[in-house]
């Protein structure tokens, strides 16, 4: 009998990757037949949101590929060479049968089901008498990360809102299903309702104080500027990004403070930080450290995988020689003065030794390979914010100019953004150099719906011709969007009907 892969993931990764970190009985082994509750306790319902955070770092997800994701295909990186390893996503290789990039979709609806498992066991522990108010944060911390989950699969596999948001989006399950079961896609426009349900219902709950490695209302917040933002409901967006702008917890680094906030852990920037330990995340040269630093430098021709594109390189962070973002980039295999790796995922730049003999600050854990990945900072709601008071109905130009400002000024030659000469490409650019490396700028580029024009003379052998996409693409491509896999098309004759144009 065929079993959907959306499901029958469940009952696989709980005999294997689950055993890593669920730790209480039995929600390391969950019973997809739903006869028993897979947490009995607060306590045990603690652990496994702790597991959903420890599945987020896995190498399909934020661990590695996710980031990748944003940043291979945004512009702003290119390969020195093809073959090495992820090279499809900048050459958007892409098909249902080969380099489906699944491992999204799997990986992604495991922590949806873990998500929708532990909801469901807290309402039986509410509805059974539990009174422990902590269960009611833990509910509202899983509905906030389920948003997560979901926001990140609709802009995978659907077209942006704005383009077409009847069209599909993914299967929306909020409940443990047969094995038996063959969702088929929601719309665009209903994945986001349920986004933004999942992350306003509960809200209050949520705690107002850091949390580290763990949600807060602050992250809430945070997810709801950058969906908001997405969906063009721009006064929605900077009310959200205010509310954390305004808040005490968090300050941006001064620019004598940026370089070494890589060297540490959930620093005064961070909103949500998903933390990778050695022995446990920590992918040693498969992780995302080794991909973006130079090749051969750290012990392993591993390393050195995409480097920073010459239009970044010359036109944007090299605006001004003295951005202190210079400080997490070093000179990559093309070249001594070509400073295209960057070593935000290794901490910072090695400044004491060279070559295979090379050790990394990291964030000071036993291995610099375990560096935590920052996945929500102060500085992008500064800049979301910027965005949406210059691009609302009734543009407020000067706000927008002030928050941009405070990130603009890490480029301290660059003249100030004011109301009368801040741009939206300003915003952008400014965005692409403060996350740079972080995944986000192909989805701010999909989203603003603007061309993308890739830097392939910096391949190894010149100037290619690569013929899965041009050297200019934008949103109407088809392969903007991922394949749905034929495996999962397989395994689920009910969504073969609902492939996205073009992988027909």
């Amino acid at each position: 009998m065929k079993k959907i892969l959306l499901y029958t993931i469940l009952c696989v990764f709980t005999l294997t990757s689950c055993d890593d970190f669920l730790d209480v009985k039995p929600s390391n082994q969950l019973d997809i037949s739903n006869t028993k509750q897979s947490i009995l306790t607060t306590d045990e319902a603690r652990v496994m949101l702790t597991g959903i955070m420890r599945a987020m770092t896995s190498s399909d997800y934020y661990g590695r590929n996710f980031i990748m994701y944003g940043e291979a295909k945004g512009g702003f990186l290119t390969v020195p060479s093809q073959g090495r390893g992820l090279d499809a996503l900048y050459t958007f290789n892409h098909s249902a049968a080969s380099n489906s990039y699944s491992g999204y979709w799997l990986q992604i609806y495991f922590c949806i089901l873990q998500s929708n498992v532990l909801l469901t066991d807290i309402e039986k522990l509410i509805v059974a008498g539990n009174t422990d108010n902590l269960l009611l944060q833990y509910k509202a911390e899983a509905r906030t990360i389920r948003a997560m989950f979901y926001y990140d699969l609709v802009r995978l596999y659907g077209k942006p809102y704005d383009m077409d948001k009847a069209s599909y989006g993914v299967p929306l399950t909020l409940e443990q299903l047969e094995y038996t079961a063959q969702p088929t896609r929601a719309s665009v426009e209903e994945i986001y309702t349920q986004i933004l349900k999942d992350l306003t219902e509960d809200a209050d709950y949520l705690s107002k104080t850091k949390r580290e490695g763990f949600i807060s209302y602050y992250t809430n917040l945070a997810v709801q500027a950058r969906v908001y933002l997405q969906m063009q409901n721009y006064d929605a967006a900077l009310a959200a990004a205010e509310e954390i702008i305004n808040s005490p917890l968090y300050k941006l680094y001064s620019n004598s403070e940026w370089v070494d906030s890589w060297t540490k852990q959930y620093g005064s920037e961070s909103i949500f930080e998903l933390g990778i330990y050695p022995n446990e995340a920590d992918l040693g040269t498969a992780s995302l450290g080794y991909y973006m630093r130079r090749r051969n430098h750290g012990g392993s021709a591993a390393s050195g995988w995409f480097i920073a594109s010459k239009p970044f390189l010359d036109n944007v962070l090299g605006e001004d020689t003295d951005d202190v973002r210079w400080g997490v980039m070093d000179y990559d295999e093309k070249s001594s003065t070509r400073r295209g790796a960057c070593y935000k995922y290794s901490g910072a730049v090695n400044k004491t030794s060279t070559g295979s003999s090379a050790t990394f600050v990291g964030d000071g854990k036993a291995t610099a390979s375990a560096v935590n990945v920052k996945v929500i900072r102060l500085s992008e709601i500064y800049l979301i914010a910027a965005e949406a008071a210059f691009s609302k109905s009734s543009p407020d130009k000067l706000k927008s100019a002030e928050y941009l400002q405070e990130i603009r000024k890490r480029a301290p030659n660059l003249v100030a953004a004011d109301e009368n000469n801040i741009t939206l490409d300003m915003i952008l650019n400014e965005k692409g150099k403060e996350l740079f490396a972080e995944g986000q700028r192909y989805f701010d580029m999909i989203r603003l719906n603007k061309s993308i024009t890739f830097d392939d003379a910096s391949i190894e052998s010149g100037d290619v011709v690569i013929p899965t996409r041009a050297l200019t693409i934008d949103r109407t491509f088809h392969k903007a969007i991922l394949p749905i896999s034929l495996g999962e098309m397989n395994a689920n004759p009910a969504i073969k009907d609902q492939q996205n144009p073009g992988y027909n």
